[in-house]
């Protein structure tokens, strides 16, 4: 269900709720009326009626009869007259008021008073007089039928009318809302036209500096990716461009941590400020203006997940003890029912920038690979260093290996590690290990030749 639909339903429903509230002061109203005037004019017929009833009832039944068809039909009451046996010998006509309609039974029940019955009696017969209130409940039912008519057509205007202003006014933050949708989805090409109003049109220009931005980032990403694999053929070229591309993974890691970073955080801020102040006066653009703030939030996290996988910051910061201890707490975080063990005792070893970068790639490719292919439940990471070596070993207790070993095609992050690992004049080694699992284990001299 859209938000635009969910307004109008609210305010279609207050509407209602107000038009049965002023529909049940109405019909009390009416009913008081009723009441008020079908009791008065039965009590102000009786009390003439019994005057005047006496002197013709002395000179005789027909003498009455003749007085009763002389007055003729008396407003909100009907007239009977009868004989000392109880006959009928008049009723008064029915009113020519509406003559052929009724209101509904349960209506005319609904706002009619008690019935009412005055009785005269007198020595030849007996005069009743009794309330009627069928008149005054025709007249009340049309004002019904009149105000439910309008309440109808207030209702349709008040929910277009609502329908069309909620629709102009968040049909920006939609087009916001779907612009992130497009880009989370992979499309980084998507741009947002000038936006009305001043937060909407702000929200647009940051938005659209940010796919600029990214778009920069991603096609340097892109023509890294293609002069690796162009100059892979030789091991020197492969190490000065893998050399190349870890600066410009890092630059961009950078980049995406400050520049981006601040402009998701400044939109995030600029939505959450846009929501504060417009949630007295208009609910429903506070509520977009939060959608926007979640999807930023959650652009934010998938950047951040982003920036571990293009280079390790924490390795230039701290070093690769608490590098690996940062890949190791996110893949725990990541596996639920994961248990992972690190052990690092590097001693007085003194690990080259360019070779700690390749431990930290050798663990991130054995652990991957451990829990794609090896399906593994625990996973050991043991390093152990020297003043002349450093030695990686990951463990784990997956499926194993392929029978067969590693199928020629595939399995290339493993191919470019062993050669990343003999360009620094180290060995790799992948081996089965009882009763199942795997092992990966990577030394790494350190000496000047290596460097």
């Amino acid at each position: 269900m859209t938000l635009r639909l969910k307004i109008n339903l609210i305010v279609g429903a207050l509407t209602v709720l107000f038009m049965a509230g002023v529909l049940a002061l109405q019909l009390r109203s009416m009913r008081d009326s009723v009441h008020e005037e079908v009791v008065a004019a039965n009590r102000v017929a009786s009390q003439l009626l019994d005057r005047t009833a006496w002197r013709y009832a002395a000179q005789g039944t027909p003498a009455m009869l003749s007085f009763l068809q002389g007055i003729g039909r008396i407003r909100s009451n009907d007239v009977t007259l009868y004989d000392a046996q109880g006959n009928e010998l008049y009723r008064s006509p029915p009113s020519p008021y509406k003559a052929g309609r009724d209101a509904p039974a349960w209506f005319e029940a609904l706002i009619s008073p008690p019935l009412s019955v005055q009785a005269i009696a007198f020595p030849d017969g007996k005069l009743e007089v009794r309330a009627n209130a069928s008149r005054a409940a025709v007249d009340a039912w049309d004002y019904v039928l009149l105000l439910a008519g309008g309440a109808a057509a207030l209702l349709v205007a008040v929910n277009l009318l609502v329908f069309w202003l909620v629709g102009r006014t968040v049909r920006p933050f939609g087009q916001i809302v779907g612009a992130l949708n497009e880009l989370q989805g992979g499309r980084f090409d998507v741009a947002l036209p000038p936006l009305p109003g001043r937060e909407a049109g702000a929200i647009g220009a940051a938005f659209n500096r940010m796919v600029g931005e990214l778009q920069g980032h991603i096609e340097t990403e892109r023509r890294a990716v293609r002069a690796e694999l162009q100059l892979s053929d030789s091991r020197e070229l492969t190490r000065w461009i893998d050399h190349h591309i870890e600066q410009e993974r890092r630059m961009i890691a950078r980049e995406l941590h400050d520049e981006l970073g601040q402009s998701v955080t400044a939109m995030r801020s600029m939505a959450l400020s846009i929501a504060q102040r417009t949630e007295p006066t208009d609910p429903q653009a506070a509520q977009a203006a939060r959608v926007i703030a979640d999807e930023s939030s959650r652009l934010y996290d998938a950047m951040h997940g982003i920036i571990p996988r293009l280079t390790p910051l924490v390795l230039d910061n701290f070093g690769l003890a608490d590098a690996l201890g940062d890949l190791l707490e996110r893949t725990r975080r990541s596996h639920a029912g994961l248990t992972l063990e690190m052990h690092v005792d590097l001693g007085t070893a003194r690990v080259p920038a360019e070779a700690a970068l390749t431990l930290y790639r050798a663990a991130q490719e054995g652990i991957t690979n451990a829990l794609r292919h090896g399906q593994a439940a625990r996973i050991v990471l043991e390093v152990a260093g020297s003043a002349d070596a450093v030695r990686l070993t990951l463990s784990d207790d997956g499926v194993g290996l392929p029978a067969q070993g590693l199928p020629r095609s595939g399995h290339y992050g493993l191919r470019w590690l062993t050669e990343r690992v003999e360009s620094l004049h180290g060995t790799l080694a992948l081996a089965p290990v009882e009763p199942h699992g795997a092992q990966l284990a990577v030394h790494l001299p350190l000496n000047p030749e290596s460097e």
